[in-house]
């Protein structure tokens, strides 16, 4: 007989965030989908019925299933992103609630940013609005790959086809406008539970899937063995003892692509070259390992590497540069200015850069570039030029998630600054701007 440990082991993984604006009925949405899909605990059932009750609430409030911190219970928003995980017999999944105020938007771009899927809820008696524009925008930038309409509150609407087939349009040809590859609009009831996991009576006018089969059938390719390989340098191994005397791993996770014993691999930035003499995964040597399995990596030859380094096949090794055009999401509440120091980490490695310039911001409601801002503040995103002390192999955010991102640090107190995205924004190539000299950190 099959255990649950390896049926779960057997199922794929789906990471999803929802989004929406203020009373769409997000929360409300995850709670539902929680409690019908019986991944709610008796104890977590038993805490929101008693704190509903004492809101004078006769039906439990699913949304108080996410919405955890005292504040968002009181305000009945939601503030923070919150992550929660749950299991169905055909898939895993991993869930981030993000908030819909715009005051935190660097909350939806951080739980959005490792998701494979968004659902985006909107109120059926409002339509399209414009927090749901941005949004969709957010998943764009992001290139979230699947994305999901809910047109929740279908029951105020009196379940009617024509509200939600005019909603659906209006949504989808604007978010195939920002580039975004794929849209699914299903009709829903969060409060109600219409199709939600259970098929709605009310709506037979549609032939979908639920919500939850949705997320359970939607095909997620975690194939990334086809992208360029990259495999950042975490830690060198010397264990230096009498069995293993001359012992020299390079150890990490690979982050894109596949490594085979024998290969010829290039070091960045440094340009040396070397041979793959073994790969070491969980204590036991095999002749090729692939993302995003964590391995030790052993060369012919005793070169100098260390942290930070990055190796890729030398037959595929990619352009390094001090330069990088980007568009980044700014997270913290001091802003971030024209000619201003920073830390610039990418992968493992941590370099020292200057923001050279900051092209535009970005306008959201209706996509326009700002330009020339001089400086991006708390939930903005905008384009930068950033000169950084050393070269990197930067990949574009559109090719690889993993290596196309970066993050700002203040490097006074390590604060996060801005979180970036390698490349164009959006499908549109933007012209390249040109890099000035600076005084004071002058690379």
């Amino acid at each position: 007989m099959t255990s649950t440990t390896e049926q779960l082991s057997a199922t794929t993984l789906l990471r999803f965030a929802t989004a929406g604006s203020v009373d769409d009925g997000k929360s409300t949405l995850v709670g539902r989908l929680l409690h019908d899909s019986k991944s709610v605990l008796t104890d977590q059932l038993e805490a929101v019925e008693h704190a509903s009750r004492s809101r004078g609430q006769e039906a439990p409030d699913l949304a108080l299933l996410t919405d955890g911190l005292r504040a968002e219970r009181e305000q009945g928003i939601t503030i923070d992103v919150a992550y929660r995980y749950f299991a169905t017999p055909r898939r895993r999944f991993i869930l981030a609630d993000t908030p819909g105020h715009v005051q935190y938007t660097r909350n939806m771009v951080t739980g959005a940013s490792t998701a494979e899927l968004t659902v985006i809820l909107v109120d059926a008696r409002n339509g399209v609005v414009e927090q749901t524009r941005r949004h969709a925008a957010i998943a764009a930038l992001l290139r979230v790959p699947h994305v999901v309409l809910a047109v929740n509150k279908m029951d105020l609407v009196e379940y009617a086809e024509p509200v939600f087939a005019r909603i659906a349009e209006e949504f989808t040809a604007y978010a195939l406008e920002l580039g975004v590859p794929e849209v699914t609009a299903i009709p829903i009831s969060a409060l109600a539970g219409d199709n939600v996991v259970e098929a709605s009576s009310h709506m037979d006018w549609y032939g979908g899937p639920t919500v939850l089969e949705h997320l359970e059938t939607v095909p997620v390719s975690h194939d990334l063995t086809s992208c360029h390989a990259r495999f950042p340098v975490q830690y060198v191994i010397r264990p230096q003892t009498a069995e293993h005397p001359d012992y020299r791993g390079y150890a990490g996770q690979i982050a894109a692509g596949t490594f085979r014993v024998g290969e010829r691999v290039t070091v960045l930035p440094s340009g040396r070259t070397s041979t793959i003499t073994g790969i070491d995964l969980l204590g036991e040597q095999v002749d090729v390992a692939w993302t995003p399995q964590s391995v030790t990596l052993l060369l012919a030859d005793d070169i100098d590497i260390s942290r930070g380094d990055l190796l890729v096949p030398s037959h595929d090794a990619p352009a390094t540069s001090q330069n990088i055009e980007a568009t980044v999401c700014h997270v913290a509440d001091r802003p971030l200015a024209v000619g201003q120091r920073v830390l610039l980490k990418h992968t493992t490695r941590t370099v020292k850069a200057i923001v050279k310039d900051i092209p535009s911001r970005l306008t959201l409601d209706d996509l326009s570039q700002h330009p020339a801002p001089g400086r991006l503040v708390a939930n903005d995103i905008g384009r930068v030029v950033v000169r950084m002390a050393e070269p990197l192999a930067i990949d574009a955010y559109a090719d690889s998630r993993r290596t196309g991102s970066f993050l700002l640090i203040d490097p006074a107190d390590g604060t996060t600054l801005a979180a970036g995205m390698a490349g164009d924004a959006f499908a549109t190539a933007e012209a390249p701007v040109a890099v000035a000299d600076d005084e004071g950190w002058d690379f």
